[in-house]
């Protein structure tokens, strides 16, 4: 056999049956995609996970992997599993909202709180602003358990109206469910409906995100990747499923915590965000909000609502994705990251967080996934 055989022969297949097809091309292209995920689910990263890759306007990318748990029986995920987000709440349905209404309902994000909750301003927080609750550097602690003193949402509420500053209003980043946890609240004063019923009417049900809801039915957890059980919770009433505690007090819906989605119905999400707010014909956003949302304000640590890719080092978007992207981490193991000079996006959703939460290899998996993404489209 000569050097020149192998290509004579690869030459002769491609003249017999045609060039690859798209699909196979595709496949061809993210394999080191394949591999490190396989490769992380054999390691315990994660028992599965869903993975889509938006490019140049066209989904090139979207597979799942591994199954519900780590037990050899369970079953494989697949692209209808549904995954508790955790924190992809905040960007996708909170700060969604919080665009729309500062677009058409003449909200102001210079607004201080206090107009919308008056006994939120109570202890020093008279003069946060709705600004200073979406950069987080409104001086609230980032976390309480909640259910050490209080037994329902209108307990909570109040614990949050009576916490005074853990630093001055707009010294400091420090990331803070409280805060999205008030922004609800304010959505809920502003328009006389919950936050689901304004995710709902708003995106969920014009964008055809038909698997994306806050308190899904107890019909569907066979198509939910569980998380991780929960040994604090001591009220006598149900527990709701998500996994965040304190969204579960608040009886599952809340402003940080407690959407469940798919990657197929984030990708109709996203696309819409990357279209520049329109989506079949439908305008949710103009582009100048989403302009204005998602890039540094403050100290440039973070957008409106939106996380950004650290410049002065490691970041879970990787190192390639440009200083312009934005994008979000969810605690049970799920992120979004959006580069729009790339025009690429990349959906992670994963239940790292079963069976228990001490697992963290995830995040060396983050960064890894998003730089193996740009070398296979080979844009490093």
């Amino acid at each position: 056999m000569t050097p020149l055989t192998p290509l004579l022969t690869v030459l002769a297949v491609v003249f017999l049956l045609g060039p690859l097809h798209p699909a196979a091309k595709a496949a061809e292209r993210f394999k080191a995609v394949d591999a490190l995920v396989e490769r992380s689910v054999a390691n315990g990263v994660f028992p599965g996970a869903s993975i889509a890759i938006l490019y140049k306007n066209k989904l090139v990318y979207h597979k799942p992997f591994g199954r519900l748990t780590y037990y050899p029986g369970s079953p494989r995920i697949n692209l209808e599993t549904i995954y508790d987000t955790a924190s992809l709440t905040k960007p996708i349905v909170t700060t969604s909202i919080i665009m729309q209404l500062t677009e058409r309902d003449s909200l102001d994000l210079d607004d201080r709180v206090s107009l919308y909750i008056p006994e939120f301003g109570r202890n020093g927080k008279k003069n946060i602003t709705i600004e200073n609750l979406m950069l987080h550097n409104s001086g609230l602690i980032p976390h309480r358990f909640f259910i050490e003193n209080c037994r329902t949402p209108w307990e909570v509420f109040q614990a949050i109206d009576n916490e005074a500053l853990s630093y001055p209003t707009g010294t400091q980043t420090r990331y803070s469910d409280l805060g999205f946890i008030t922004l609800a609240r304010i959505i809920e004063r502003i328009t006389g409906r919950t936050l689901e019923d304004n995710f709902q009417a708003r995106f969920s049900e014009p964008l055809g995100m038909h698997n994306t809801m806050f308190n899904p039915p107890d019909s569907l957890l066979p198509d939910i990747a569980p998380t991780e059980e929960d040994s604090r919770w001591t009220l006598s009433r149900k527990r709701p499923l998500v996994h965040d505690h304190n969204a579960a007090l608040l009886g599952g819906t809340a402003g940080h915590a407690g959407l469940f989605s798919t990657t197929g119905d984030l990708i109709r999400f996203i696309q819409m965000i990357m279209h520049e707010g329109k989506q079949s014909g439908t305008r949710y956003f103009k582009s100048s909000t989403i302009r204005h949302f998602t890039r540094r304000k403050g100290d440039g640590k973070r957008a409106l609502g939106w996380d950004l890719r650290t410049i002065d080092g490691p970041s879970s978007a990787g190192q390639y994705f440009s200083d312009d992207s934005f994008g979000h981490l969810g605690y049970t193991g799920t992120s979004i990251w959006i580069d729009p000079k790339r025009d690429l996006a990349v959906i992670t959703l994963t239940n790292r967080v079963h069976p228990t939460s001490e697992n963290i290899k995830i995040r060396k998996f983050r960064p890894k996934l998003h730089d193996t993404v740009i070398e296979c489209l080979g844009l490093e």
